[in-house]
């Protein structure tokens, strides 16, 4: 059997570090926040800048949230550049050096960071980074940027993703190295208590539309995080946040889609049953090393099929449903609120 293969994977606009959010505030007016903040001292915002490296989908207000967050705090915003390579080339037309780069860019645990290497390239993933800088197609850093430099990366848990972190630092480096900061935790931007906070997720997952139901989902919870201390079901059933630093929980979905393309139709594989399109998944080296490096396993996946005689096509559809828990980072010396999002905080966050 000959045939070629052509493998999409494509991820919804609502991931983790993605979460819509109700927080809302006048307009011009600003929020106020604890001035322990190192981010916001008068001297660093004034030689600050933060990039909105993404825009909003559907009902999703991260960028939107983000955008009042850094303007509220006087720290001047660029909106519209979307890739790596834009970044560095605006920061290359810069006649000053900044202390602090902010980059607010969504990121999840399956596809990296949705900002992108170049314009018209692919999202930043550790491989397609990697590529990126072996080829030296990212242009050199030669401006805006020194050893005193911090590059602030607001994408959810990059701050435990080593080998990405010290790639994206890479690409800010030439002569000189900067800093780069990223939390391991999730961002929230645009809470109902405060504009900007950390929480630690936790997830589940199951085929989109089969739900086991919240009680056979927080006992699988229970065996995933058997050391965590929360009350699985609550948080599940529990959708927005009603008090202060409370669990909660909200949904979003990871698709797969593999298109094949036989040179007879009737080489087109019938696939009748569910265990029969895993098998076949499961056989295909570059579907089996997608679905690896996704980490998420088979079974959790709804599968469907399409055939095309025409077209001498097989269409393979796959989808997760993944329910996220949020646990909000309390003060330490204040339990109740919300750890101010410090970046001197070794706690909070990761230096690279």
């Amino acid at each position: 059997m000959k045939f070629f293969t052509v493998l999409l994977i494509v991820f919804t606009t609502f991931l983790a570090c993605e979460k819509a959010s109700l927080y809302e505030v006048p307009h011009g007016e600003e929020v106020a926040y604890n001035s322990n903040d190192t981010m916001l001292e008068s001297n660093v915002k004034t030689n600050s800048i933060a990039f909105i490296a993404g825009f909003d989908e559907d009902e999703n207000t991260y960028y939107t949230n983000a955008t009042r967050y850094f303007k509220n705090q006087q720290i001047p915003v660029v909106e519209e550049l979307y890739s790596l390579d834009e970044i560095i080339a605006y920061l290359n037309m810069s006649t000053k050096t900044y202390k602090n780069i902010h980059i607010i860019s969504h990121s999840n645990p399956w596809a990296g960071i949705s900002l992108k290497v170049s314009k018209d390239g692919n999202r930043i993933t550790v491989h397609n980074l990697d590529t990126a800088l072996n080829s030296k197609s990212i242009p050199i850093v030669t401006h805006g940027v020194d050893e005193n430099t911090n590059i602030i990366f607001h994408s959810c848990g990059l701050g435990e993703n080593t080998e990405l972190a010290q790639l994206l630092k890479q690409a800010f480096t030439n002569t000189v190295s900067p800093q780069l900061i990223a939390s391991p935790y999730f961002n929230v931007f645009g809470g109902n208590y405060v504009p900007h906070y950390l929480a630690k997720p936790y997830y589940v997952s199951y085929p989109t539309g089969h739900s086991p139901g919240p009680l056979a989902l927080s006992e699988e919870m229970k065996t995933i995080y058997p050391k965590v201390t929360i009350d699985w079901n609550t948080a599940l059933t529990t959708r927005k946040e009603t008090t202060a630093t409370e669990i909660y929980s909200y949904r979003f979905n990871v698709p797969v889609e593999w298109e094949f393309t036989f040179e007879d139709v009737s080489e087109i594989p019938s696939l009748e049953t569910r265990d029969d399109i895993m098998d076949f998944v499961s056989e295909q080296d570059e579907m089996a090393m997608a679905l690896y490096e996704l980490g998420i396993p088979l079974e959790k996946y709804r599968w469907i099929i399409k055939i095309s005689e025409e077209k001498k096509t097989l269409l393979i559809k796959g989808k997760t449903t993944i329910l996220c828990v949020l646990d909000p980072i309390e003060n330490s010396n204040d339990a109740g609120n919300y750890a101010v999002p410090e970046i001197t905080n070794e706690n909070l966050y990761t230096v690279f």
